[in-house]
């Protein structure tokens, strides 16, 4: 292609600001260029977490969004991924002392179906026994706050530090802890998603009943 085809191709497209949703106040995530809106719809933007918020100390926590609809000049996005940078992670572990992880998938009180994975860090090697003792609180905890939380406040819990603060309060009771965080959180399903999986469910469910009978 000459360059004055790539001049002219360049010139039909225009630029889009990507805002981020309304729970972090619509910030501008950066922008990006299409020649079609619908070329926009469908592509992902990462940024860290004080980029939003002005705080330094968040630098080692990424937020990744996924554009989602477009207006004249504006890419809209929902959030679907929340994690802690690898460099941060490896900088947590000792030597001598246990690294507890668990994959807990709940369903919010909207009906939003999220993957979460927190992390325990022992001051000391923990045995079997604590270890999977410590996981039980992550799970029972993880479970409770989606019982009781929409997707964008559970997502806020994560943030603030309330849900690794729960974790951390019950688990330490069982050995000494050092630190407590939620690693990843992950969107696998949006409440429309979760109701087709449901349907299609109820279904299969039934035209088994009526092989059967």
């Amino acid at each position: 292609m000459s360059e004055r085809s790539v001049s002219k191709s360049r010139e039909q497209k225009r630029w889009y600001t990507v805002l981020a949703p309304e729970q972090f106040d619509r910030q501008e995530l950066g922008e990006t260029l299409a020649e079609e809106p619908q070329q926009v719809v469908g592509r992902t933007i990462t940024t860290t977490l004080d980029q939003l918020t002005g705080d330094s100390n968040a630098n080692n926590t990424k937020l990744t969004f996924k554009i989602t609809d477009v207006g004249s000049d504006s890419a809209y996005t929902e959030f679907i991924k929340y994690e802690l940078t690898r460099d941060y992670l490896r900088s947590l572990v000792r030597r001598g002392a246990s690294k507890v992880e668990a994959s807990i998938t709940v369903l919010t009180t909207d009906d939003y179906r999220i993957r979460v994975q927190p992390v325990a860090l022992t001051t000391k090697k923990a045995d079997r026994s604590q270890e999977k003792a410590i996981r039980r609180v992550m799970i029972d905890k993880v479970h409770a706050a989606a019982e009781e939380r929409t997707f964008e406040a559970f997502l806020d819990a994560i943030v603030d530090g309330n849900l690794s603060s729960a974790i951390y309060g019950d688990a330490k009771e069982i050995y000494p802890l050092r630190r407590v965080e939620v690693q990843k959180l992950t969107l696998e399903a949006r409440p429309r998603e979760v109701a087709a999986e449901e349907e299609a469910s109820v279904d299969v469910d039934a035209d088994e009943v009526a092989v059967d009978e």
